[in-house]
């Protein structure tokens, strides 16, 4: 015969079955909460994160995961830590292994890859640099006396000589400064202190087609570096200079505007040259669209500009040109 439940032990069963539930409940909660936290720390994490289930497909990932969505499609999802490219961008993937689950992690690398490749750059640059300008300067030399002894016939050669040696100089000077870095040396000046320099400065450097230069012609007060600065504009006048070779028209004109606001002076230099291409590379060291450049000019033309604590900008309308500001003091 079935022995019959009292209902002293059926409400004690009862009560056990709902204590039971309360617990996978709370059980069940503390999971929800403990996963809820989990998913807060890795999107507060700056990389990619991705917590991978034993068969390979996701269990938890954060927002800059989901962004990076086809680079899991070509992740190794075991073995050592290791550097890859996706994209033109540069990732340090990392990986570890609790439990059943696998973490992943995907680091963006590429600026600090970049300023490695840049500082190893640097270095040969600034050793070959070093080893040319001695037998520049020889030549250079030679070059002086030679042209006091040539034949009047003959002087525009050597001339063509020295203007290909400054050419070098300025490249081997570029390249010193960028190894170094910039460091601005500011004293009271005047702007035709600058403007004298870039003048003459334009005597040395070589170019085919009537140029029209339109410079300011009032002078006012600087404060500054005037090796620096004059570099700055140098750099500028002549990329506008080799823009306006390559140009089809037969002249060409460049031209520099001046006006002050505030503690700040604002230059403007326009050219009629062609047109800038690959505007993602203008600020990028060693990189260069332009057949005789070096891929320098406008770095240092932006560290020399934020080393006087201004800013420099591509003019965006009809005329193409750049703007960059001078603190005053």
């Amino acid at each position: 015969m079935s022995q019959s439940i009292s209902p002293e032990e059926l409400k004690a069963l009862i009560d056990q079955t709902y204590k039971v539930e309360e617990e996978y409940v709370s059980l069940r909660q503390s999971y929800n909460h403990l996963q809820s936290t989990i998913e807060q720390v890795i999107e507060f994490l700056p990389n990619a994160i991705w917590i991978v289930e034993t068969d390979g497909s996701i269990f938890l990932q954060n927002s800059q995961a989901k962004r990076l969505e086809k680079l899991f499609d070509t992740l190794h999802l075991e073995g050592e830590d290791y550097e890859m490219t996706f994209k033109e961008r540069s990732y340090l993937i990392k990986s570890a292994q609790h439990n059943e689950k696998r973490l992943l992690s995907a680091t963006d690398i590429t600026e600090q890859k970049r300023k490695e490749n840049l500082a190893t750059m640097g270095q040969m640059a600034a050793h070959l640099s070093h080893e040319i300008r001695n037998p520049i300067g020889s030549i250079a030399l030679l070059a002086s006396t030679l042209m006091k002894r040539v034949k009047e016939e003959n002087k525009p050669i050597v001339t063509e000589i020295q203007k290909s040696l400054y050419r070098i100089e300025r490249i081997i000077k570029a390249t010193l400064l960028f190894s170094k870095g910039v460091s601005a040396q500011k004293n009271s000046l005047r702007w035709f202190q600058i403007r004298d320099a870039l003048m003459s400065a334009i005597g040395y450097y070589s170019y085919a087609k009537p140029i029209e230069f339109n410079f300011p012609e009032e002078d006012f007060e600087l404060f500054g570096d005037l090796d620096l600065l004059t570099m700055l504009f140098t750099n500028f006048v002549f990329n506008a200079i080799d823009a306006i070779e390559l140009d089809e028209e037969e002249e060409g004109e460049i031209e520099i505007l001046h006006f002050q606001e505030g503690v700040y002076h604002t230059f403007e230099i326009y050219d009629s040259g062609i047109a800038i291409e690959n505007k993602k590379w203008l600020f990028e060291a060693f990189k260069s669209t332009k057949e005789r450049g070096n891929g320098l000019g406008l770095v240092l033309s932006k560290n020399i500009v934020e080393s006087h604590g201004g800013e420099i900008t591509l003019c965006e309308g009809d005329r193409k040109g750049f703007r960059f500001t001078l603190r005053e003091v």
